[in-house]
C-alpha cells in the first residue's frame, strides 16, 4: 500500500471525523422527518458549496459526451444504491449499528477485487472477511431477539456497503479523464435528482418544514458530507488503489459508535462491542501493509 501525501493525509482525518459523526447527526435527522427528503435537501443545499470550490479551485466541470454512460455508472455503484439504502436503513437501526454495518465496505472490496478484478486476496484477507461476517451475525442476531431494530435495516446497511466497495473499485480503474472533483460534482448532480424524485413519490403527503434540530443535521450534511466529504473520497478512491484509499473506514464505526453512545444516549450492548473490535480486526486485515518479502537468494 502506497504513503499518503501530506495533502491525501489531511484529507483523511477530516473525512474521518466528518463521516464518523454524522452517523448521530443523521439519525437525529431522519427520526421524525423523510430520510428520502433529508437526504435530497442535504444534497441540493450542498451542491453550491461544492460548485462554488470548483470554481474557485478552477476545475473545469465540462464532461465530454461520450464519458457521461461510464458517469452513470460510477454514480449508481458509488452514490445512487448507497444513499437510498443507508438513509432508510439507519432511521431503523442505531446510528452506531449503521456505522458498523454500512463500513464492512472494504470487506466487500477485497471480496469483489478477488472474484471480478483479479486481486488476490491474501490468507489473512480471508481470515478478516470471515470476522466480518461473525460481527455481522452478531448485529443481525441482536436486531432478531431484542428487536432494537428491523432485521430488513440490517440487509439495507449490507446492500449499501456492498455496492459502494463495487463503485470504489470502478473509480480506481475508470479511464475518464475528467478531474475527480468534476466527476464527484457531477455524480451528486445525478443522485440529488433522484433522490428528489424517489422523496417526491414516496414521501410527499410528509413534507413540512424540518425543526430546528432537523435543519441543523440538514446543514450539516450539506456543508460537510456533500460540499467535502463525497468530493474528497472521490479524489482519494481515484488516485489511490481501493484498499489504501479505504483506509479512513478503521475509524469511522468506532465513532460512530461512541458518538452515538454519548450524544444520543444509544445503549451499546456486548454484540456492538464485540461487532467493533471484529470489524476492526477485519478491516485492519485487509488494509494492513504486507511485510515485503525477504531476499533468500544472496
Amino acid at each position: 500500500m502506497p504513503a499518503l501525501s501530506r495533502t491525501q493525509l489531511a484529507l483523511v482525518v477530516i473525512l474521518t471525523l466528518a463521516w464518523g459523526l454524522n452517523w448521530p447527526v443523521m439519525k437525529l435527522g431522519v427520526t421524525e422527518f423523510p430520510p428520502l427528503t433529508f437526504r435530497a435537501l442535504s444534497m441540493w443545499l450542498g451542491l453550491p458549496v461544492l460548485g462554488a470550490a470548483l470554481l474557485l479551485m478552477k476545475v473545469p466541470f465540462r464532461i465530454p459526451r461520450k464519458d457521461w454512460r461510464e458517469l452513470l455508472w460510477l454514480a449508481a455503484t458509488n452514490m445512487f444504491v448507497w444513499h437510498v439504502c443507508i438513509i432508510l436503513a439507519i432511521r431503523t437501526l442505531s446510528s452506531g449499528r449503521a456505522a458498523i454495518l454500512g463500513y464492512t465496505m472494504p470487506i466487500f472490496s477485497a471480496l469483489i477485487g478477488a472474484l471480478f478484478f483479479a486481486t488476490p486476496l491474501a490468507r489473512r484477507g480471508w481470515l478478516g472477511v470471515g470476522a466480518a461476517s461473525v460481527g455481522v451475525v452478531l448485529l443481525l442476531w441482536h436486531e432478531l431477539t431484542h428487536l432494537a431494530g428491523r432485521p430488513w435495516g440490517v440487509g439495507l446497511a449490507l446492500v449499501a456497503a456492498a455496492f459502494w466497495a463495487l463503485g470504489t473499485q470502478n473509480l480506481r480503474r475508470t479511464r475518464l479523464a475528467a478531474p475527480a472533483l468534476a466527476l464527484s460534482f457531477w455524480m451528486t448532480v445525478m443522485t440529488a435528482v433522484l433522490m428528489a424524485v424517489l422523496a417526491f413519490i414516496f414521501e410527499a403527503e410528509q413534507w413540512r418544514l424540518p425543526e430546528s434540530t432537523v435543519t441543523w443535521a440538514i446543514l450539516y450534511n450539506a456543508v460537510l458530507i456533500f460540499g467535502f466529504a463525497h468530493a474528497a473520497w472521490t479524489v482519494l478512491a481515484k488516485g489511490l488503489p481501493p484498499v489504501a484509499s479505504s483506509l479512513s473506514v478503521m475509524m469511522i464505526p468506532v465513532l460512530g459508535v461512541f458518538s452515538g453512545a454519548v450524544w444520543l444516549r444509544e445503549p451499546v450492548h456486548w454484540q456492538d462491542w464485540t461487532a467493533v473490535v471484529l470489524m476492526m480486526v477485519a478491516i485492519g486485515s485487509v488494509l494492513w501493509p504486507a511485510r515485503p518479502l525477504r531476499d533468500t537468494s544472496m
